[in-house]
């Protein structure tokens, strides 16, 4: 399962999910989806979210059980 802190740092940076989502180019409810871990992002969308959240995107992602340390 992937897992992320897309919610974590987007609160850090005072985005609310429709703030980032159009950051990104997508919607609130994907934002979201991502969030709770329900659909994994494209490459490509994992790269944006990550530069505007200005973070690698391994510290963003991750696939559970490989990387004790995020969880």
């Amino acid at each position: 399962m992937l897992r992320n802190r897309v919610k974590e740092l987007r609160a850090r940076h005072g985005f609310s999910q429709t703030d980032l989502g159009n950051l990104v180019g997508v919607t609130r409810q994907t934002i979201g989806f991502i969030e709770k871990g329900e659909f994994s992002p494209s490459i490509a969308l994992s790269l944006r979210i990550a530069k505007r959240l200005q973070v690698k995107v391994d510290d963003l992602f991750w696939l559970e059980g490989e990387d004790e340390d995020n969880e």
